[in-house]
């Protein structure tokens, strides 16, 4: 009784402070605005401490513009970063100094400061890996040499170090051509152009050539000479100009291929067939499959081995499924994804020890694949045993924990990024107690996406209660009700919205617990005949809830009332969720896996895995995702639907 007083009143207090509960609040807020405004003067007046938890930040935003300008006393910094020594600001300060420390090549203090962070990020690593290089050190280049391969986006700092690789000769010709395709394949002209400079002369394209083969590349299959292929820049250039038209047009690039197909090595046609392949099965154009299959064991990356593997899915190739996951490189093989995919397909083929044991393998968590593993092998979902009750010391461990008090006061003044920020760095390394204990409080003050994110993270005691909250029941349960909604699916779906944070706000403009967009908001107050609309009213809870069962109703039976295919709707639009259907009847979790929009792939998978979570939580017992996902009936052609909301907050 007197902890749930307790939490009662601790709610009530959360909600009510103002912006300025705290005296010094003002002073943090006219910190913030100052820095922000690059007033050094005005920052300077309110970066006195006065004993306020968030004294450290207009201290950083001191240190942090002095870094900018390279005015930085380093012994000012080393104090700041001692006092405040394993805190998610001393760890982003410190990247800062070290930053400029790389592009000014102070490698002595370089050393020395990057020993003491905890999460070095890309660039930061490619600035210890020249410092390794220019020592001699015998082995570097053969540990970053894996960089060459899987780098995109390439940090400045990491251009000496693929240079390094091309001097020392550790990377081939061949290689750097296969780099130079990646590049442009990913539209980074600039760094393909770079790194063609580093081919022998006798190879290297002329660099106004790589930019109109990659920028007009119909023009530029259509104008080449026909002695093109004498040359190895000559095909790679015709090479990356198929590529790119395969990107909006695969049946165009393949028609082209086709003519000019004989010019090409065995190894350059299978490149461009699992080019062309992959750009089809993004579309989801049935010719895919059969591309992939022509295209052979040409070098693919994770995302084209994942297509290669979907488009067979949606072929019912059962024996290309089995050899595309043991094509993939291991850490991709051994995803929960292409573990029961792979089950599956030895499954299909009466490989039943063998699928056992892949579908053993992911079995037992709170995911849509291993739930999924779980009814392959005879098993409904249960939840798992909850944690003892959080004991009151436990519980002032976490209050008194200056990370979560520095998250609470960032959260209370709406600096919702960093206090995001400093309660998932305060929780790293922590153990199923603490988090839990972080969860309860987070629920307590109505933080409820903290709450998820800490009760997320136990390894070996749970509570479920907390992993999957469901608060504002008063308004839910009734909207779903009243439009004969399942509840549990509701949830779900909510649960992966806005994690229940009633001020959410996508980077489009959706708002609210259901992450209504305003447009879609005006349709639905039109379809219910509610005059005067204004986007207002999403931000109130009451209006948003009935907005988005609404809406949920109204996509649901638009689409056949199958929940997979209304999910998939409510995050990206009723025409594309009829425009994923297959000419077949598909299988509910293939139609999961190969939704072309990666964000409403895991979106739907999410949802759906919540809401049998959700039921057993609720109603205490589980039903079978696999017979809720069922079977997508086929595609009538008829690609009309609702306005569609924006892809949902996702927040973590």
């Amino acid at each position: 009784m007197k902890n749930s007083l307790w939490a009662a009143l601790a709610a009530v207090l959360w909600m009510a402070m103002p912006a300025g509960g705290d005296p010094g609040d003002e002073r943090i807020l006219l910190a913030k605005d100052a820095a922000r405004a690059g007033d050094r003067v005005r920052l300077a007046s309110q970066a006195q401490p006065t004993g306020h938890v968030l004294d450290p930040y207009p201290e950083y935003w001191v240190l942090s513009s002095q870094l900018a300008r390279n005015e930085a006393d380093p012994a000012r910094l080393k104090d700041f970063l001692e006092r405040n020594r394993d805190s998610w600001l001393a760890e982003k300060l410190r990247g800062e100094w070290l930053r400029g420390l790389g592009k000014r090549n102070e490698w002595g203090r370089f050393i020395a400061e990057y020993s003491e962070l905890q999460q070095p990020e890309q660039d930061l690593q490619c600035y210890q890996h020249q410092v390794r290089i220019s020592s001699g050190d015998p082995v570097v280049l053969a540990e970053v040499r894996p960089l060459w391969f899987s780098l995109v986006d390439t940090p400045e700092s990491c251009i000496p170090v693929l240079r390094a690789l091309v001097q020392e000769a550790l990377v081939s010709p061949d290689e750097i051509w296969l780099r130079v395709r990646r590049l442009m394949e990913a539209k980074r002209l600039s760094g393909a152009r770079a790194v063609a400079a580093w081919l022998p002369p006798e190879q290297a394209p002329l660099p106004s050539d790589l930019e109109r083969a990659g920028s007009n590349p119909a023009v530029w299959l259509d104008r080449m000479p026909a002695n093109f292929a004498v040359s190895r820049p000559g095909r790679e250039l015709a090479l990356i100009a198929l590529v790119r038209v395969a990107r909006d047009d695969p049946k165009g690039a393949y028609l082209r291929y086709a003519r000019l197909d004989e010019r090409f090595s065995a190894e350059e046609r299978s490149y461009a067939l699992g080019q062309i392949a992959w750009q089809a099965a993004s579309k989801l154009q049935p010719e895919a499959h059969e591309w992939f299959k022509a295209a052979g064991d040409t070098p693919m990356s994770d995302e084209q081995a994942a297509w290669r593997v979907r488009a067979a899915l949606r072929a019912g190739d059962w024996k290309t499924v089995r050899a595309g996951v043991e094509a993939m490189a291991p850490g991709q093989r051994d995803l929960p994804d292409w573990s029961y995919w792979y089950g599956r397909a030895l499954q299909a083929l009466g490989q039943r020890e063998g699928a056992r044991k892949a579908f053993e393998r992911i079995a037992g968590h709170p995911t849509f694949y291993s739930i999924l593993a779980d009814e392959e092998l005879g098993r409904v979902f249960t939840l798992p045993s909850k944690a003892r009750a959080i004991h009151r010391d436990e519980l002032e461990q976490v209050r008194q924990t200056p990370g979560l008090q520095r998250a609470l006061a960032l959260l209370r003044l709406d600096m919702r990024t960093e206090g995001i920020r400093e309660w998932n760095w305060t929780l790293r390394n922590k153990d199923d107690r603490f988090l839990l204990a972080a969860a309860q409080l987070a629920q307590d003050l109505g933080i409820y996406d903290r709450a998820i994110y800490a009760a997320d993270r136990t390894r070996n005691e749970h509570d479920y209660s907390l992993r999957y909250l469901t608060p504002h029941r008063e308004r839910i349960e009734p909207n779903a009700r009243s439009r004969d909604l399942d509840t549990a699916w509701v949830y779900g779906l909510m649960r992966q919205e806005s994690r229940f944070i009633t001020s959410a706000r996508s980077s489009v403009g959706a708002q609210g617990l259901m992450q209504v967009m305003p447009s879609t908001g005006q349709w639905i107050a039109g379809k219910l005949g509610m005059k005067g609309y204004n986007v207002s009213w999403l931000r109130d809870p009451d209006t948003n809830v009935m907005f988005g069962t609404t809406y949920m109703r109204m996509v649901l039976e638009g689409l056949d009332n199958h929940p997979v295919l209304a999910s998939a709707a409510y995050n990206a639009g009723p025409g594309r969720a009829k425009r994923w259907k297959d000419a077949k009847p598909l299988e509910g979790a293939i139609y999961a896996e190969t939704i072309p929009f990666g964000e409403t792939r895991d979106y739907v998978k999410k949802v759906m895995a919540n809401a049998v979570i959700y039921s057993a939580l609720l109603e205490g017992r589980a039903p079978s995702l696999k017979a809720r996902l069922g079977t997508i009936s086929p595609s009538n052609g008829d690609f009309s639907g609702y306005a569609s909301p924006a892809p949902g907050a996702g927040l973590e």
